[in-house]
C-alpha cells in the first residue's frame, strides 16, 4: 500500500504595502497575534489566530495583489472556518473592521461574513 502525506494547515502569503501597518491591523482589528517581523525595516511578518496563520510580504512595486484586484467581485483571498459567527461579527464591528457582507446563510449550509482588510484583501469567515 502506498504511503500518503497528511496535510495539517496552510498559510497564505498576502502582498502588502506596509508589513508593520498590516500586521498591526490584523492584531488590533482582527484579533491576531503578531508572531514576528523579519529584517529591518520589516519586509515580512507572520500573524496567527488559533490555527490560522497568515504571512505578510512587502510589495516591491508599491502595489498590493489580491483576488479582488484581478477578479473584482469574485475573488476571495482566504476563507477562514470559524465557530460562533455572531460573536465574531460583534467583535469585528467593535474593532472597526470593514464588513462588506453578512452574516449570510448560504445554500451550502454555512453562515458567512465577508470583509476587506486594510490592503483590500477579501477574507470570508464561515461557520
Amino acid at each position: 500500500m502506498a504511503r500518503t502525506s497528511e496535510f495539517h494547515s496552510v498559510a497564505p502569503t498576502f502582498v502588502v504595502l506596509d508589513v508593520v501597518r498590516t500586521a498591526e491591523y490584523y492584531r488590533d482589528v482582527l484579533g491576531f497575534e503578531v508572531c514576528g517581523y523579519f529584517l529591518d525595516p520589516p519586509v515580512f511578518a507572520i500573524v496567527r489566530r488559533g490555527g490560522v496563520e497568515l504571512h505578510l510580504g512587502k510589495s516591491k512595486n508599491g502595489q498590493t495583489i489580491s483576488n479582488q484586484s484581478v477578479r473584482p467581485g469574485l475573488g476571495t483571498d482566504a476563507y477562514i472556518f470559524v465557530s460562533d459567527i455572531v460573536a465574531l461579527v460583534d467583535e469585528l464591528k467593535a474593532n472597526g473592521a470593514t464588513i462588506v457582507a453578512g452574516p449570510i446563510e448560504q445554500p451550502y449550509g454555512r453562515t458567512e461574513i465577508e470583509l476587506l482588510d486594510c490592503d483590500g484583501h477579501k477574507l470570508v469567515f464561515g461557520e
